[in-house]
């Protein structure tokens, strides 16, 4: 007869491909760190409705707004490893924020469980036409002309705009002034207005703009081509090789939340992302769905962002806090 140990390690190994078998038994919670209205509403309702109607279990997106994301990260990092407190996380909140602030309620890297990205947009390059370039080589041209005279905007230091436009100075080997805002509707004014020159910009705020000759669209910081507008080049072959900047934005569960339940959620997201009425709500958002990511190389995608950044934020000597 075996032994009481050997039968706890038996009865232990014929229960471990159930794990999860169960999940969800109750309601599941998206948390969105940022306040109700943003961008990330837009990416967490369709997928909280779908997965709701898929497992006939309330998937409630909850809005945990404050210090930058970082609130509603700990929450989920600080959450039992069961599955039922998920974070929509941005750039911000799961690579940038280590490297800007002193310290962070968690680890980026170590506390997290990463499922699936779900979306991304690219950001375009705008000037005030007053400026006297059409083309990225010929504003590198005149901001090396000019070092320093030059300024753009971005909403807020550490954001992703102000991290394109370093990116950008130090790529392109230029020095232009960086002028922090509270949010897209000031830098929107003060560069169509000729305030500032020039802006690293998502593409709604600024497009009516475009459209009426106000701003000079030069390119898109994605790594290729918009097929909606295949005229505009990228920064990377207009005169920046290898230039490539896209906020994301993706599903994580806490640290240690089982294989089976990160899989079971990720297959699930898959699945919603390609939906015609799921994609239609992201282009009309700017969004592109993400194409489909396994949970491991999602995290070496959020791997490779956090070293990328945490270089340029210590080159530029950035700091939040």
């Amino acid at each position: 007869m075996p032994s009481k140990p050997l039968v706890c390690a038996f009865t232990l190994l014929a229960a471990l491909p159930c794990l999860g078998a169960g999940y969800p038994e109750k309601a599941v919670r998206i948390v969105n760190p940022f306040p109700p209205g943003s961008v990330l509403d837009v990416i967490a309702r369709p997928i909280a409705t779908k997965l709701s109607e898929a497992w006939g279990q309330p998937v409630i997106v909850d809005n945990h707004a404050g210090s930058g994301g970082l609130l509603g990260a700990e929450i989920v990092a600080k959450s039992p490893p069961d599955g039922y407190n998920l974070l929509l996380g941005t750039p911000g909140t799961n690579a940038v924020s280590a490297s800007l602030y002193k310290k962070i309620p968690y680890d980026t890297l170590r506390d997290f469980a990463p499922i699936s990205l779900a979306a991304t947009t690219y950001l375009i390059l705008v000037v005030h036409p007053s400026l006297p370039v059409k083309s990225v080589k010929e504003l590198i041209a005149l901001a090396k002309a000019k070092p320093g005279q030059l300024n753009y905007g971005s909403g807020g230091t550490g954001s992703t705009t102000h991290l394109a436009g370093e990116l950008f100075k130090s790529m392109a080997a230029v020095s232009m002034v960086h002028v922090p805002y509270r949010g897209s509707p000031q830098y929107t004014v003060d560069l169509v207005a000729g305030r500032i020159d020039l802006m690293f910009a998502g593409n709604l705020p600024v497009l009516p703009h475009i459209k009426t000759g106000r701003l000079r669209l030069l390119a898109i910081t994605a790594n290729t081509r918009d097929p909606s507008i295949p005229d505009v080049p990228t920064v990377s072959e207009a005169g920046v090789p290898g230039f490539d900047v896209r906020a994301w934005y993706g599903l994580f569960a806490s640290a240690g939340t089982p294989t089976e339940i990160i899989d079971k959620i990720h297959a699930e997201i898959s699945r919603i992302i390609k939906l015609p009425d799921v994609r239609a709500q992201y282009a009309a958002g700017g969004l592109a769905p993400a194409v489909s990511s396994s949970p491991a190389e999602f995290s070496a995608y959020v791997n490779s962002e956090f070293h990328k950044w945490a270089k340029v934020v210590k080159a530029a000597g950035i700091r939040a806090d």
